[in-house]
């Protein structure tokens, strides 16, 4: 079976939810889970027969870090409880903060996702390369069928660099 990836859509907050999952080793990563998903996104993790052991944040929004914050609470004290992880120059506390380029191992360390800064939506936006897949998840970084957008604060960030 190998590899699994969901797109998944919140219509409120305009946002996509990745769900990355392992067959092999029944373990599962969501990439900007959502905070008005957060139902959707567990009972799709349980219907596939996956275990949550990551959630991964692109960058720091209210609608993200709120949603990891939850399932990180619901989950506290049991062997079920997955960890957290967002760029260090977001400013957010988790239980991993990443640097650009960093290598991010999941699936028993068969799996990896490679950190790429990609500041504009935020200036501590991350987007998350899988060479397993080929894919790269940008999170609301680029502007996907509508989804994505320039936060202003960012966008004078950016300027600095031009």
């Amino acid at each position: 079976m190998g590899s699994v990836m969901r797109q998944l859509f919140d219509p409120k907050s305009s946002t996509f939810t990745y769900l990355l999952g392992d067959a092999s080793t029944g373990e599962a990563i969501l990439i900007d889970p959502c905070i008005d998903q957060i139902e959707r996104d567990l009972a799709l993790v349980e219907e596939l027969g996956f275990k949550l052991t990551l959630m991964l944040n692109t960058h720091c929004h209210a609608d993200h870090i709120t949603a990891t914050g939850e399932i990180k609470r619901r989950f506290q004290g049991t062997s079920k409880a997955p960890k957290s992880a967002i760029s260090a120059a977001s400013g957010a506390d988790a239980d991993r903060l990443i640097v650009p380029n960093e290598t991010i191992k999941w699936a028993g360390g068969t799996r990896s996702l490679t950190a790429l800064a990609t500041p504009g939506h935020t200036s501590g936006c991350m987007s998350f390369y899988d060479a397993y897949t080929g894919a790269v998840y940008t999170g609301d970084a680029l502007l996907i069928g509508g989804c994505g957008r320039t936060v202003s604060q960012s966008y004078l960030k950016l300027l600095k660099f031009y």
